[in-house]
């Protein structure tokens, strides 16, 4: 009894410290939001992208006929990349919705991409985020984590964003750290180096998104709608193929990005960090051992200690996603009202 009161203590803890950080994060990163047209263009879906009337949001849609994406006007070199952004709600499984980096267009058997991406599921509010990082075209030795969401993404927008540093990336949710990588020697052209577009899309990934293909997008509860608001960047525009900052139009120099808050790692971040991944992380790559027999990557900090809530799999043992108990919360509603209603009677 005394080890499940400690642990329901610590769950206690680690989520008023994840709830308390978040709010003084919040207000920490003054970055200036965009209209869409000033940087963006539609990229596929036609009448499935639907821009508001002062063009500050777009919705983007899947149906039967089509997902829907957008693309950034410009190629960036390093900078911080920003979202504020609402999922479809109700059945979503199979539905993938992603805001990324990539320079895949220009680099095709190369290419660069930092990712968040939003795995639907049966259970509607119940969404999963993923985290990639790949680094000339090493997608065949991701670095991919994955995560529930400590809150419904569902019922409003909440911020997502990628701080891309020549010497490490930050993965932002709400203006706290989720995820750290940085650069280590030894990962060489695994670390993206390259120019990068910013890309949000909506799209079918029945094929592997919810349990590994297994439920599928079922368009009985279409059209999915995911909106995108608060969209900000803050880099330098750059040459995809020459790989330098153009010198004409916005330029970011890297000083300022560097020193900036939303580059910096301080100590609360990083307590902020811990806290949700030893809550919300289901899986990591560096904890992988079946899929990297060889050892974990260069940069993988891990530990003895953590390594024993994972399985060899890289899969947490402690953090699944469980299915909501409706019918409990029905019945629980249920005996109540007749509760009532025989105190009703009786009096």
């Amino acid at each position: 009894m005394a080890a499940k009161a400690r642990v329901s203590l610590t769950g206690l803890l680690v989520a008023a410290t994840w709830a308390c950080l978040s709010v003084v994060a919040a207000s920490a990163f003054d970055v200036p939001t965009v209209a869409f047209e000033e940087r963006f263009s539609p990229l596929f879906g036609d009448g499935n992208l639907v821009r508001s009337s002062d063009d500050r949001s777009v919705r983007l849609l899947l149906d039967r006929r089509s997902g829907s994406g957008f693309v950034s006007s410009d190629y960036y070199l390093h900078g911080f990349f920003s979202a504020s952004i609402k999922l479809p709600k109700d059945y979503t499984a199979g539905v993938v919705v992603a805001f990324y980096l990539s320079n895949g267009d220009v680099y095709e058997k190369t290419h660069d991409e930092l990712d968040f991406e939003f795995l639907g599921s049966r259970w509607g509010g119940q969404w999963r985020v993923q985290t990639n990082v790949y680094g000339n075209g090493s997608t065949s030795h991701g670095r991919e984590e994955r995560y529930l969401l400590p809150f419904d993404p569902t019922l409003e927008a909440h911020s997502y964003s990628v701080l891309w540093a020549p010497t490490h990336i930050i993965f932002y949710i709400d203006d706290t750290p989720i995820r750290e990588v940085i650069r280590h020697p030894d990962m060489a052209g695994d670390f993206p180096a390259k120019p990068m577009a910013v890309y949000a899309t909506i799209w079918d990934g029945s094929a592997w998104a919810t349990d590994g293909g297994k439920y599928k997008v079922n368009y009985k509860y279409a059209p999915f709608a995911s909106d995108f608001s608060e969209l900000a960047i803050v880099g330098s525009r750059a040459d995809p193929v020459l790989r330098v900052p153009r010198r004409h139009g916005v330029h970011q120099d890297l000083l300022g990005l560097m020193t900036a808050d939303y580059a910096v790692m301080t100590p609360q971040k990083r307590a902020a960090m811990r806290a949700f991944r030893a809550r919300q992380m289901t899986y990591t790559v560096c904890y992988d051992a079946v899929r990297y027999a060889d050892g974990p990557f260069p940069e993988c900090d891990n530990s003895d200690e953590e390594r024993e809530s994972f399985s060899a799999w890289g899969e947490s043992k402690t953090v699944v996603m469980r299915p909501r108990a409706r019918g409990r919360r029905r019945g629980r509603k249920a005996a109540a009202g007749a509760r009532a209603r025989a105190d009703v009677s009786s009096s």
